[in-house]
């Protein structure tokens, strides 16, 4: 992988770590709404309860490729960015712009059941 390859998945990276920080600090309002926001009735409250269990699993989902992004952002200066971990092939460059956080090829990541 080229310099200017890993200097445009670096700011990739960086623009995605930003927009799931934004998308978490939303998910976090929607969970806990300021005093006297909240539901009003019983019906509401069910309703409520209904979608916090839904943005709490959005939250969890999120958080995790936060941190998986936020590693790959440590990482892509190392030789070993792109390559997978098992094969140690080059993992292809329109699997690394979708998810630059790869650590896998598909191959490799459907052969250890991932």
């Amino acid at each position: 992988m080229t310099r200017q390859e890993k200097e445009a998945f670096k700011k990739s990276i960086e623009e995605q770590i930003e927009a799931l920080s934004r998308e978490l600090a939303l998910i976090e309002k929607a969970l806990y709404p300021e005093k006297g926001e909240g539901p009003s009735d019983k019906v509401a409250h069910l309703n409520f309860k209904l979608d916090q269990s839904i943005q709490i699993q959005r939250h969890r989902e999120a958080t995790k490729r936060l941190n998986r992004l936020k590693e790959a952002y440590l990482r892509i200066d190392r030789p070993d960015y792109g390559l997978c971990r098992e094969c140690e092939e080059p993992i292809p460059i329109e699997r690394l712009k979708l998810m630059p956080e790869s650590l896998y090829c598909v191959d490799c990541m459907n052969e250890l059941g991932l």
